[in-house]
């Protein structure tokens, strides 16, 4: 009796080991998973799981584990003991590890599914099912990574929340960051409940480096430690949504502060606060914070510490800068760093004239903008990279909102404190979905992350380098919506074609949108057959009026010198020339909001005064000088019988006229 109870028992036993079998014949014969088959086989937890329950396995790729810096990989984390599909995944799943912490399942807009950091590849789950035990396999690209305590401190509890791991912070395996500073801000401001609140929330706690300012820590006061959690939302770094903001726990009818993640080129991810409604203690603006320690995993959310305090506004534009001469990983501008080195290795002049400012607005190049080759020629040459700083300073506390006031009617004109140098910019879209673009000397910038507040002022972080050109005129008429109309009427008249090539220097007089607008209400009917492809011959002709085609381009000081010299400057264009004078005159801005009187530019052409909106824009194969109103006259353009010709076009046809009535009189 009792051999049969043994063979029984073996029996059973073998029949478990087949049936798990399917599973683990199919992690065995992959070889992109081998390193998690290794560790899953010498795991007996894991192996009796596989043998006797339903389950739900998180297996990391191979090319995971070459990423994964830690030397311990916790098989049980990656095992849920519930069976689950992609689509029938909850928000929380119990790992089987000791104490069971929660694997929080997410998604992105794309529809992605990520297990903590991980995304599952979609195409990649297997599923088997035997004697009642249903095993799912989702592969994974990153190695799962429990909060665990560090050796010596059996006390500390397993899976705490993020109240536990605030208070126990130095005993838990979080590369020896302190954050003693900010904990002892929370406890003094008696503000545990918010991370002792149940529920699935994200934290952000500022690291003790961020508190080197001796006064900063006493501003952190429970409305700045409510802006530093996003409640009900669990937001690991992989599944963010770019610049999504969130409301945080400080969001309320007298203050309103959202936060966001954001993510650099070189893989750097930052947060920011944005306080988009203020009080006397919370000034309006937007805080950056590096994530020094992203996705600590706790039993109500995620913890991810920061290098500085959300919210709080409390350096200048010049300290904000200066901020980098520690030249660690974990500079909190960071995402500037070659800016600041660009201006020191300058002799730091620059910054010194930010500092002398009361008020400044400082449009920052990122430092993916300054990788550019033909940046690297500029910074050889030291007064031209002193203009180019120069162009990237504004005498004013500038931020969006103020930006979209000025753009209201126009594209919004700002000096800068370059002499005579202005930037232009130009707000599309509200919301979320806002673009605002900044144009000078030649090169258009997108303001990738605005309004990062300073005490006297605002710094904008933008995409590319202003005064650096990097594209052709043709490239620039294309993507400057101060021009479109003139890139309309060159494309259907394929007057553009010749824009892109490097072998020529243009210098193009570009009549910018409202300039054509004008001449709208000058000639109505003419005006709507420019823009008509029947008639793109002579939207060319008087297109290549406006273009001189040289061995070189001339810069609006060129034209005013050879004006004063000469009288006036002839330009060759493709089919004859052009002649002009250029005169510089003080007056307005060239528009009817302007505020700053300036020296402008007049050009003067048949008697009459066309402004320069916007001189010297610079392109890779010449210049463009944008102007207020197109070289056109009246006599340029006649409309009949439906038909609109130049006056050159005219004098042919009545000369053939003419012939054809003289050849039948002498016939």
């Amino acid at each position: 009796m009792l051999n049969a109870a043994a063979l029984l028992l073996a029996l059973l036993c073998a029949a478990n080991a087949a049936a798990a079998a399917d599973l683990a014949d199919k992690l065995r014969d992959d070889s992109e998973l081998s390193q998690f088959y290794s560790l899953l086989e010498s795991n007996q937890i894991a192996n009796s799981t596989l043998s006797l329950r339903s389950c739900t396995i998180f297996v990391p790729t191979n090319e995971a584990f070459q990423r994964y810096k830690s030397k311990t990989t916790h098989v049980l984390y990656h095992i849920t003991t519930e069976a689950y599909t992609q689509k029938r995944l909850p928000n929380t799943v119990s790992s089987d590890m000791a104490g069971n912490p929660p694997l929080y399942i997410t998604k992105n807009s794309n529809g992605d599914i990520f297990v903590n950091n991980a995304r599952i590849i979609p195409s990649l789950s297997v599923e088997t099912n035997s004697d009642g035990k249903r095993q799912i396999m989702h592969i994974i690209d990153e190695v799962l990574e429990p909060l665990t305590v560090k050796a010596g401190h059996s006390d500390t509890p397993n899976n705490p929340n993020a109240l536990k791991f605030l208070k126990n912070a130095e005993e838990f395996n979080v590369d020896n960051i302190g954050v003693r500073t900010y904990r002892s801000q929370v406890t003094m401001a008696k503000k545990e409940s918010v991370y002792d609140a149940a529920g699935q929330h994200t934290f952000l706690v500022p690291v003790d480096e961020g508190f080197k300012l001796s006064a900063r820590s006493s501003l952190v006061d429970g409305k700045v430690i409510d802006g530093h959690v996003i409640p009900n939302t669990v937001i690991f770094t992989a599944a963010a949504q770019h610049d999504d903001p969130k409301a945080s726990a400080a969001f309320e009818d007298l203050l309103k502060v959202t936060v966001s993640f954001f993510k650099q080129k070189n893989g750097k991810m930052y947060v920011k606060s944005n306080t988009i409604v203020g009080d006397a203690k919370h000034r309006v603006g937007v805080v950056l914070a590096e994530i020094v320690k992203a996705n600590i995993p706790v039993s109500n959310g995620v913890v991810h510490l920061i290098h500085r305090p959300l919210m709080i506004i409390d350096t200048t534009v010049t300290q904000f800068l200066q901020s980098f001469k520690f030249m660690n990983e974990n500079a909190e501008n960071g995402a500037l760093r070659k800016f600041y080195e660009v201006i020191m290795d300058n002799g730091g002049a620059v910054l010194d004239d930010i500092n002398s400012l009361t008020e400044v607005t400082i449009l920052a190049p990122s430092n993916e903008a300054w990788n550019s080759s033909n940046i690297n020629n500029v910074l050889r040459d030291r007064n031209k990279i002193r203009q180019i700083l120069n162009m990237h300073i504004i005498k004013d506390r500038l931020n969006v909102d103020k930006i979209r006031q000025k753009n209201a009617n126009l594209i919004a004109q700002v000096p800068t404190v370059n002499n005579n140098t202005f930037l232009y910019f130009n707000v599309r879209g509200e919301g979320a979905d806002t673009v605002i673009t900044v144009e000078g000397g030649g090169v258009n910038a997108t303001v990738i992350q605005a309004d990062v507040a300073q005490t006297n002022g605002y710094v904008h972080i933008i995409d590319h380098v202003l005064g650096v050109p990097y594209t052709t005129v043709l490239g620039k008429l294309e993507s400057d919506p101060m021009m479109s109309d003139t890139y309309k009427m060159g494309k259907f008249s394929h007057f553009n074609d010749q824009l892109n090539n490097t072998q020529r220097r243009f210098t193009y007089f570009v009549p910018r949108d409202k300039g054509w607008q004008k001449t709208e209400l000058d000639y109505p009917s003419a005006h709507k057959k420019l823009f008509m492809a029947d008639f793109s011959y002579h939207s060319k002709s008087i297109l290549e009026r406006h273009l001189a085609i040289s061995d070189k381009e001339y810069t609006m000081k060129d034209l005013v010198k050879f004006s004063q010299e000469s009288g006036s400057v002839i330009l060759p264009t493709f089919r004859d020339s052009l002649s002009i004078r250029v005169e510089e005159e003080a007056g307005h801005l060239h528009d009817e909001y302007a505020s700053h009187e300036w020296t402008g530019y007049v050009i003067i052409w048949n008697y009459k005064k066309i402004n320069v909106y916007r001189p010297d824009v610079e392109c890779t194969n010449g210049i463009i000088h944008v102007i207020d109103y197109p070289l056109l006259e009246e006599k340029d353009v006649v409309v009949a019988g439906g038909s609109y010709l130049p006056e050159s076009s005219i004098c042919i046809i009545l000369a053939n006229l003419i012939m054809i009535t003289v050849a039948k009189f002498l016939n």
